[in-house]
């Protein structure tokens, strides 16, 4: 047996462009994301090859799930609009039986410590300064004291920015695919775990700067395979304005996420009264961004579509669909992957798709055991609408190892 025999990737070869690396064996994987990956690998600028997570799955422009190291240029489109959106994870010292055997409450306490999209006041959401917010603003102005000033010279160059929704949008969770859990490890240790990013004002960096992207390109977008896949030079102020823009926005989306873990926390104590301390293990991990790195002994930037960073010992989160387990992993340090794995399941079909197949029955059926909504606004994000998280794991085992397990037993879906 060779080594290409023992390796867990596959390569598709790419007419014309790079080769790109899939870690999805034993994962079903769309033609159209297939295309989308050898499009994205035909662009001049890519680095030794496009690395793919077994979540991988459709997307604008560039597939979810890739990791896209370039030489001189970006992809604004391939970063996206949910610009940071990852991960936190808190480990604290309570165990399943200190929960109550009544998790409502505990559910209500969540919703209504932090503004997401189930929450009437927060459906077009105005902002503490209106009234809107129940908790102490002090964590989130200790926050945006912190991105303040540079947001002020992002603004001055691009002024639409300042009317965006952003210090109101510190400490929100956002629709779609966020949500908020508390968990239970392999040993029973209770987690509290959330999904969200950079929310309204990174939503309108993206969009900005993919449209600028779009106009400086307009005699040569014909040329590309898809106009989203227009790109920012290396060298011109607009890809030094996006690259200022996009690294304020992830810095946004962290503190955005530490924000809410801070009310969660402080949601949790309200109902359960017994002392506790958190952060026994933490992680906060980005899984939709860009930054520099070295790879293969070259300085490139590396786009995680969907993709979490797991250079050798580092923690990362792999979420699971609602219902599902989720993992805490270590990553391996593999550089054929840019040292990288998976941000989640990652669906199977698109959320029209799974609501036309499945039922508010479905959804209670498959959430049996989780104290979460179990009504039709919800059935888009059913877990049979995503791809087997075992299966998963097992197409990345040479990328992460399992450091713990979790099952949720509560989870707020924005």
């Amino acid at each position: 047996m060779n080594k290409q025999d023992l390796r867990d990737y596959d390569t598709m070869d790419v007419p014309g462009g790079r080769p790109v690396k899939m870690w999805t064996h034993g994962v079903p994987v769309e033609a159209a994301a297939k295309q989308q990956l050898a499009n994205t690998a035909r662009m001049p600028f890519i680095y030794k090859h496009i690395a793919v997570m077994p979540d991988v799955h459709l997307g604008k422009g560039s597939t979810i799930g890739s990791v896209i190291p370039t030489l001189g240029a970006v992809i604004p489109a391939a970063v996206g609009v949910d610009i940071g959106c990852g991960m936190m994870a808190a480990k604290t010292t309570l165990t399943a039986s200190d929960l109550p055997d009544n998790l409502g409450p505990l559910r209500s306490a969540i919703e209504k410590a932090i503004p997401h999209g189930l929450s009437p006041r927060t459906r077009g959401f105005k902002g503490r300064d209106e009234g809107s917010w129940q908790s102490p603003p002090s964590a989130v102005d200790a926050a945006w004291m912190q991105l303040k000033d540079d947001f002020d010279v992002i603004c001055a160059k691009t002024p639409k920015l300042r009317h965006t929704n952003n210090y109101k949008h510190l400490g929100t969770l956002g629709t779609g695919n966020h949500f908020i859990e508390v968990c239970l490890d392999e040993d029973n240790a209770v987690w509290l775990m959330l999904h969200s990013g950079s929310r309204g004002v990174g939503n309108a960096i993206g969009t900005h700067f993919i449209e600028l992207a779009q106009q400086d390109m307009r005699t040569h977008i014909a040329n590309l395979p898809d106009r989203d896949l227009a790109y920012l030079e290396e060298g011109t102020q607009h890809y030094d304005d996006y690259v200022e823009a996009v690294d304020w926005a992830q810095r946004f989306a962290r503190m955005n996420r530490e924000v809410m873990m801070q009310n969660l926390i402080g949601a949790v104590r309200s109902v359960i009264r017994k002392p506790f301390e958190t952060h026994v293990e933490a992680v906060n991990c980005h899984h939709n961004y860009v930054q520099k790195e070295r790879h293969f002994g070259q300085d490139v930037l590396v786009t995680r579509k969907g993709a979490v960073s797991a250079r050798k010992g580092e923690l990362g989160i792999i979420p699971g669909s609602m219902g599902a387990r989720s993992y805490i992993v270590r990553g391996k340090g593999n550089e054929d992957s840019f040292t990288s794995c998976s941000h989640g399941a990652g669906r199977t079909m698109s959320r029209s798709e799974a609501k036309r197949r499945f039922t508010r029955e479905d959804q209670v059926k498959a959430t049996a055991g989780v104290e979460c909504r179990k009504d039709d606004g919800v059935v888009d994000e059913i877990p049979m609408a995503y791809k087997d998280i075992d299966a998963v794991m097992h197409a990345q085992r040479d990328l992460v190892e399992v450091v713990h397990t979790l099952k949720q037993v509560v989870c707020v879906k924005g």
